[in-house]
């Protein structure tokens, strides 16, 4: 495998890490969902809808939020799956034609991890017996045949977490009392910005004060813009 290749790939990015990297998936569509329908229930609350008007707003805003996020990653994650099958169907074919070159690569990198060169060869030979492209994709590429990215799976994932994250702000918009509703709603985002952005934080090993500051203040940002959008229009939709 060349070095691209490698780094692409890194044999550190599956088993636990990947399922992080899917909860952190979930967490940014999650603050999409918040966002997104938060700002444009900001918008028209403030233009002075009324609640029947302000709920079909709401359906369609997670509606049409949930496809398109479920959609776009779908696109993305399946030319993921189509780069990953490319790189198992290259490695079938280098451990075809080049089979002493791919051993001397195994070889080379199980000394690397510290393994005298005797015992690399052993267990170099060991793997290749057992399951040769198992062992290359695993070592080389950290990747398991068995268990490409699927974006079936990955679509579903992203819209479900940007319904959830959705229904917070939609909540607030349907149960609040008229004369709080814009209130309520900046106040439901700001508290659903801060656990998700301490999630995001935790996932990232970052600090959870500027995540958190982050998240609160663009998103606090974004009803703003969209709440004196609704009010300068101020045209109801009744």
């Amino acid at each position: 495998m060349t070095g691209h290749d490698q780094e692409f790939f890194e044999p550190h990015a599956t088993g636990v890490n990947s399922k992080l990297n899917w909860l952190r998936a979930g967490v940014l569509g999650a603050n999409d969902g918040i966002v997104s329908v938060a700002g444009l229930l900001m918008g028209v609350a403030a233009a002075g809808a009324g609640s029947k008007e302000l709920m079909t707003a709401g359906i369609a805003s997670v509606a049409s939020g949930a496809v398109s996020m479920a959609l776009g990653e779908y696109v993305s994650v399946s030319a993921q799956r189509d780069t990953e099958r490319q790189l198992v169907a290259k490695e079938k074919w280098e451990l075809e034609h080049f089979p002493d070159h791919e051993h001397a690569e195994l070889v080379g990198i199980l000394k690397e991890k510290g393994m005298s060169a005797e015992t690399a060869e052993i267990a170099a030979t060991e793997m290749e017996n057992s399951n040769a492209l198992a062992a290359h994709l695993d070592m080389e590429l950290g990747m398991d045949a068995e268990e490409l990215t699927n974006p079936w799976v990955a679509a579903g994932s992203s819209a479900v977490s940007f319904v959830v994250g959705a229904m917070i702000p939609f909540l607030c918009a349907i149960f609040a009392p008229v004369q709080a509703r814009v209130w309520v709603i900046l106040l439901g985002t700001v508290v659903a910005l801060t656990l998700t952005g301490g999630l995001s934080a935790k996932f990232s090993d970052s600090s959870k004060g500027r995540s958190v500051t982050r998240l609160v203040v663009g998103g606090a940002l974004a009803l703003g813009v969209t709440y004196l959008i609704g009010w300068l229009f101020g045209v109801s939709v009744t």
